[in-house]
């Protein structure tokens, strides 16, 4: 077969990663003064979501936080380069000191003693991970967590965020047991040094259960499924309604794994309609809505393509519709350790996704976003492509339908097993 390709190996950067510290392993970033505590609330943690998917060798979100993948290095590199993976941006997955369950399922704190320790277990988690991006220069690239309920105080960890590395700040996921409505104008300070500094902010998925009745538990998991969505995506009305998009025009803001890449193209003329309606005399949205729309400058839709990117798994319709969406907003992530993401298949995802599509346009999807958001040297990670990377014509061949795997995970590029769809691509 003649080769038609015509570059050096693909560079993936996953804009979707996660880690965290073994639960002991936190003590020592955490002041003395919360030791003798930590080693309490250690000595009896408990989780919820910890018997979720036990029979797989890879774990699903909500209980991977068990996997030595997390915080073991040489493993973790191991197993990303077996997928082709070069470099990472890294979210939390395991649970930071204090915490209920891992930062990703629990609610926020609810009272200034929970805020207290809670922030403590945080600020360990960051500095943890700052020294786990270390141990792999210019290949991890770590989000700060933050929590919001103290200005000065997140502040004070945006700014050494910057200082030490970090590639941009994490919020904290709403959860009906602790919303943060982010139309408040007291979280200015926060855009304008996020600006400043040029370090990108966003949201990242979360299973919202609760921990308040253990009889619930079942219901608990599903109800937080099914919600997952709306709590993270309810972000991107209130951000473009109150204006911060027009007070912060250079904010960088990204949402992950927080449904396909298209829920965002979506919303643009469902936001814009709403807009527009609000500027006409008499009607309901005018009479609600009217004196907060008449202050925006432009339109829902041409904020989101000015300062929003989406990361996921370029699934659901995100590849054919890559154009509409922005070809330079839209990013790949495998949601690595997570058994609902590429690993072990990352391979075969990627010439189920993208087979006819320009090899630049991969380029761009795979890794040339992500190096511009959260500033990757793509001449170093190419170095790493070269010895462990997809080749063009790997990734151009589509799969068969007896090279797919028998694994519920890999659904989401369609029952193949017939033959009836190889490709999302096509489809």
């Amino acid at each position: 077969m003649q080769s038609h390709s015509t570059g050096r190996r693909y560079v993936l950067i996953s804009t979707d990663c996660h880690a965290g510290a073994d639960l002991r392993d936190y003590k020592q970033y955490l002041e003395p003064r919360w030791h003798e505590e930590f080693d309490h609330w250690a000595d009896n943690y408990f989780d919820l979501w910890g018997d979720i998917d036990t029979e797989s060798e890879w774990k699903a979100g909500v209980s991977s936080y068990m996997s030595p993948l997390n915080w073991d290095s040489g493993k973790r590199l191991e197993a990303l380069e077996t997928e082709g993976i070069a470099a990472e941006v890294i979210f939390p997955n395991t649970v930071p000191p204090f915490f209920p369950n891992g930062a990703l399922a629990a609610p926020g704190p609810r009272n200034q003693a929970e805020y207290e320790r809670r922030w403590a277990g945080i600020r360990a988690h960051n500095r943890w991970l700052k020294d786990f991006c270390d141990q792999a220069p210019g290949r991890r690239f770590g989000l700060a967590q933050l929590l919001i309920d103290d200005i000065d105080d997140a502040l004070a960890e945006i700014r050494w965020a910057k200082e030490s590395g970090m590639r941009g700040v994490l919020l904290p996921s709403d959860h009906h047991l602790k919303l943060h409505n982010l139309y408040y104008a007291k979280y200015d300070p926060i855009w304008a040094l996020c600006q400043e500094l040029g370090m990108p902010v966003g949201r990242h998925g979360s299973i919202v259960g609760s921990d308040e009745e253990r009889d619930s538990v079942d219901v608990a998991h599903a109800c937080g499924v099914y919600e997952t969505l709306y709590f993270g995506q309810r972000t991107l009305f209130q951000l473009v309604f109150s204006g911060v998009f027009d007070r912060f025009p250079d904010l960088r803001f990204t949402f992950t794994e927080l449904g396909t890449g298209s829920w965002v193209l979506d919303q643009m003329p469902v936001l814009d309609g709403f807009a527009r309606g609000a500027r006409v005399p008499g009607t309901i949205p005018e009479m609600f809505a009217g004196e907060a729309i008449s202050r925006l400058k432009l339109l829902p839709s041409e904020y989101c393509r000015r300062n929003v990117w989406v990361s996921s798994l370029l699934i659901g319709g995100d590849v054919q519709r890559r154009a509409d969406i922005g070809m330079d907003r839209l990013m790949w992530g495998a949601d690595f350790p997570h058994h609902e993401g590429t690993a072990p298949h990352t391979r075969k995802v990627l010439r189920g996704l993208l087979p006819g599509v320009p090899e630049d346009e991969i380029r761009t999807l795979l890794a040339g976003n992500a190096a511009e958001l959260y500033g990757a040297d793509l001449d170093l990670l190419q170095g790493v492509a070269d010895r462990v990377g997809p080749t063009v014509d790997e990734v151009a061949t589509p799969l068969r339908p007896d090279e797919v795997p028998d694994d519920p995970a890999f659904a989401y590029l369609g029952d193949n097993r017939d033959g009836r769809r190889i490709s999302i691509a096509g489809t």
